[in-house]
């Protein structure tokens, strides 16, 4: 099968492979119903404990605050993913949801670098770049991450010509084979959206885990669980991405011009767009189960809707009677 599929005449980037399989329609309902009724509740209890931080002037939760906005973006336009899968209509929405996908690949990406960087400056230089570590100035960032990733997304649309088919389905149904436009906008994606962040945030992360082994601060426990929160967030990350950014890379260098690699790497290509959900999913379960004040926040909440279940019932109970 692999032979015959290698020896197929290749056709030049204008021409359509027709190919047919059962991945999407098959797999994508069932994940993406998961992970929407994990993710939706997950994310949207990480946007209410960050706000709460957030209001507390921790400047962490400001970027973590976004972070679960770009997610939660994500998460619900998992619906219309499933429809898709399903081949069922969804009309403009199509596009959109290309869109938001993209856009929160990408400024999650910068995100998780601002969080990396912020805490290198806080370990590892505890005594300087105060100034960085103030709300206002992690609420700037936020601004210009979002401001510039929709600027380069706006850009690289407009340069493939995606963008003026915006109102079409051609933002979802990727032509096949890849063609040559397409195929550098994925280099530069997977340039600029996962190597450069991977870089940064394993040189942040390596930078603070060599502070902490010659620290003798009694701060060192809470900058340790610091180093365990970094870990984890970039450990889901790459697990999340480095697998799709791999098969993009692949189809950027080989899949342009050549229905037999197009076909090949079909599979691969849609198991690994969806498993980058994971992220949008594992990002807000990490957060709030290994920081404590953000533990703490969400036992406030609780308390106070238990509290208000217990008036109410009281209430009821008092009207009975």
């Amino acid at each position: 099968m692999l032979s015959a599929l290698l020896n197929q005449t290749n056709t030049s980037s204008s021409t359509s492979c027709i190919m047919q399989t059962s991945v999407e329609e098959r797999m994508y309902p069932a994940v993406y119903s998961l992970f929407f009724i994990v993710g939706f509740p997950a994310n949207c209890l990480s946007l209410y404990v960050a706000w709460m931080l957030m209001r507390n002037g921790n400047n962490i939760a400001v970027y973590l605050f976004n972070l679960s906005v770009s997610d939660l973006l994500y998460t619900i336009s998992l619906p219309v993913w499933i429809e898709l899968a399903l081949q069922r209509p969804v009309g403009d929405l199509c596009s959109l949801v290309a869109v938001i996908m993209y856009n929160s690949f990408y400024v999650g990406s910068g995100l998780l670098c601002c969080i990396s960087v912020d805490r290198y400056l806080a370990v590892v230089y505890p005594l300087h770049f105060h100034w960085v570590r103030e709300v206002r100035t992690a609420a700037v960032v936020c601004i210009a991450v979002w401001s510039l990733e929709i600027a380069i997304h706006i850009i690289l649309l407009h340069h493939t010509g995606a963008l003026q088919a915006f109102s079409s389905r051609d933002l979802c149904d990727e032509r096949m084979p890849m063609a040559p436009e397409d195929a550098n906008l994925a280099l530069t994606r997977v340039t600029l959206g996962f190597l450069v962040p991977i870089f940064i945030m394993t040189f942040c992360f390596h930078q603070i885990m060599r502070s902490l082994r010659q620290s003798t601060s009694i701060l060192t426990e809470e900058r340790r669980k610091v180093g365990r929160l970094l870990f984890l967030l970039l450990l889901t990350y790459i697990v999340a991405f480095l697998p799709y950014q791999i098969v993009m890379l692949l189809r950027a260098t080989l899949e342009p011009g050549s229905c037999a690699w197009a076909v090949l790497l079909r599979d691969p290509y849609l198991v690994t767009v969806a498993t980058t959900t994971f992220n949008s999913t594992l990002d807000p379960i990490i957060y709030c189960l290994i920081s404590e004040s953000a533990q703490q926040e969400i036992k406030k909440a609780l308390d106070n809707c238990w509290g208000v279940f217990v008036r109410r019932k009281g209430s009821e109970s008092t009207k009975k009677a």
